[in-house]
């Protein structure tokens, strides 16, 4: 009698939901295979891509906000009582010319923009260009 209950065994199958579920679970902890691979490729192209601009877009960003409030501040002198806060007798003069300046900063970021975009594309050409040529074979 006993050799009889150890034959017997528990089969139980699960549904497709929760097959897909499991399998989803598994491919988290599993080696990743060929098509993971290429996914994961070119999610890494994608990201690589993205970063080329970051770096320009943060920088001049920076600068142009730099430009605006010193261009805000220089404004702020000649249009309200701020210089008179601060000791300035006429100032017209050191207004004007801070608000210049910032306007010059301003109109910096755009070409700042364009030179670290640029400065970043030759630096992670190779990388593109070899995750590229995987992807396409």
């Amino acid at each position: 009698m006993e050799d009889k209950n150890q034959n017997e065994s528990f089969s139980f199958t699960y549904s497709a939901k929760e097959q897909k579920e499991i399998q989803s679970i598994r491919n988290k902890y599993a080696p990743q295979s060929s098509a993971n691979d290429k996914e994961s490729m070119m999610a890494q192209l994608r990201a690589l891509d993205r970063s080329v601009t970051r770096k320009g877009t943060l920088v001049s960003l920076t600068i142009g906000i730099i430009g605006t409030l010193l261009l805000g501040f220089g404004m702020s002198l000649v249009t309200t009582d701020l210089s008179d806060t601060l000791g300035i007798g006429n100032p017209l003069v050191p207004g004007v010319l801070i608000g210049l300046a910032g306007i010059g900063i301003a109109a910096l970021s755009y070409p700042v923009f364009a030179a670290v975009t640029r400065r970043e594309r030759a630096r992670i050409a190779p990388e593109i260009l070899r995750l590229s040529d995987e992807l396409l074979k």
